[in-house]
């Protein structure tokens, strides 16, 4: 790595006092920070830990109680099984957590000017983040001297669903908000089973007040904090650091290299940073077909005049990152791209300033979609377009702008608005025919992340890419003298 990351310069006393077993901090109090080091950039699991809880601290007090009220939801139960949860359990435990416990249920309540009261029946406190309740009863139990003596077990089957009921009885809420949805994957979390047994005992007249949460649900997903943004575009600068080398002579030997070999490089280096991917990076070759010149089929050797690809994404601190990036293996002789196939970089760098442009809250995805797609065929561009919301998830929660088959606007999907403080990845591409080609097509298939701020302007998250990253012919080995 060039350089460190200076933003996250470490704080171990102020670690020391993050105890994610504890109560929640103050919120006023500042963030911890991390340890960052060329090989582990990110800090270490425990920093990483520390600084996720307090996120998760901010959201619940922050962005969930503005939300309810937008969706007008009083109560939103959110109840799960062990290895079956909720899309929305990574957003709203702590980061030690990895899995519900038997059955947990997860309730929300607002009460009005004291705040959410968020309880948890079953699991744990989340670090301080629930009141965790949990109900028990006597069962028989053999003993010495006795064959029915009771002991106290807790309850985690069936019969949450009656401490359930309990804590909606004792509130009376107007409404009882559950993740159901036929549109969106993140509001549908609750399953036919978890379903029918609530409801069965729940009963009237509880059962009559049960709402969808669905735009609630997909909007808490997508929301993210500005306390996370600057770690979000290290996120991207590191991985445009390594594109740019897995781009290179360090890397790749025209003749020699295939293009499976750069995408394992890589993925190893990703593994040695100590952070994850949530997709295969791929890494792909455009070609001119002359004679002479080999057909690009699969994992090909890349050759000089080759145009390179790669989608590339990075996983860490509960976020992820997703890049589209061009790259030019330089021929013999060659010191700069060719201008057409720079031109086409500079077709898709436009498409990307429409949609960027276009991209404000209060608009659906489908309408920034068709504003996008207008200025680029008044621009003579051919392209498409297939954006899509980044943050806890790669393809996240919120409004899609197109889907490559999708370009008339995607139904329902596609209806949801842009908000204030969200990510998305801008993702799309533009062919232009080439000069230097005969007139052959080049792809420019390009993807970077972009902020929607608090005052719902846009911005790159690090930046974007206008100039191609380029793999130049080796020089000759040193001298001994």
């Amino acid at each position: 790595m060039r350089r460190l990351l200076a933003l996250l310069l470490a704080t171990p006393a102020l670690l020391a006092a993050q105890s994610i077993n504890g109560p929640p901090a103050p919120l006023d109090a500042p963030l911890p920070t991390l340890t960052a080091t060329p090989t582990r950039p990110f800090g270490t699991l425990r920093e990483q830990a520390a600084l996720q809880q307090r996120w998760l601290e901010l959201r619940m007090e922050r962005i969930l109680p503005a939300l309810m009220r937008r969706y007008g939801v009083s109560m939103w139960v959110v109840p799960m099984r062990e290895y079956n949860e909720d899309p929305v359990f990574k957003v709203i435990t702590s980061p030690v957590t990895f899995a519900a416990r038997r059955r947990t249920i997860y309730v929300f309540f607002d009460r009005g000017a004291e705040g959410i009261e968020r309880i948890a029946l079953g699991g744990t406190s989340q670090g301080g983040v629930f009141k965790a309740v949990r109900s028990t009863k006597a069962v028989a139990s053999p003993a010495a001297g006795s064959k029915n003596q009771d002991r106290t077990a807790e309850l985690w089957g069936d019969d949450q669903w009656q401490v359930l009921k309990q804590v909606i009885i004792e509130r009376n809420p107007k409404n009882i908000a559950l993740n159901i949805s036929r549109t969106f994957a993140f509001a549908d979390g609750l399953t036919a089973g978890e379903y029918e047994g609530m409801r069965e005992a729940l009963g009237e007249p509880w059962v009559s007040r049960i709402t969808r949460a669905e735009g609630l649900a997909v909007d808490f997903i997508a929301s993210r904090l500005p306390e996370e943004e600057p770690y979000f575009r290290e996120m991207n600068r590191v991985i445009w650091e390594i594109i740019d080398e897995a781009f290179s002579n360090r890397v790749i030997t025209p003749g020699v290299t295939r293009t499976a070999d750069v995408e394992w490089w890589m993925r190893q280096k990703l593994q040695d940073l100590g952070v994850g991917t949530w997709f295969a990076v791929s890494v792909e070759v455009q070609r001119q077909l002359a004679p002479g010149l080999p057909l690009v089929g699969p994992n090909p050797v890349i050759l000089e005049g080759d145009v390179l690809h790669t989608d590339f994404g990075m996983s860490v601190l509960g976020l992820n990152t997703d890049t589209q990036h061009m790259g030019y293996v330089l021929k013999a002789g060659e010191t700069t791209v060719p201008a057409g196939i720079q031109a086409a970089l500079g077709a898709s760098n436009r498409l990307q300033d429409f949609v960027m442009e276009e991209t404000r809250p209060g608009r659906t995805g489908n309408e920034v979609l068709k504003a996008a797609l207008g200025r680029m065929r008044a621009a003579g561009i051919d392209g498409t377009i297939y954006s899509h919301p980044i943050g806890a998830h790669g393809h996240g929660a919120g409004p899609l702008i197109g889907l490559w088959d999708y370009q008339d606007g995607v139904p329902g999907r596609g209806d949801h608005t842009v908000i204030p403080n969200m990510w998305f990845s801008v993702e799309l591409q533009a062919t232009s025919p080439v000069p230097e080609w005969g007139g052959q097509g080049v792809r420019s298939a390009q993807e970077e992340d972009m902020v929607v701020g608090a005052d719902g302007k846009t911005r790159w998250s690090f930046g974007r890419q206008t100039t191609y990253h380029l793999v130049r012919p080796k020089g000759p080995p040193a001298s001994d003298n």
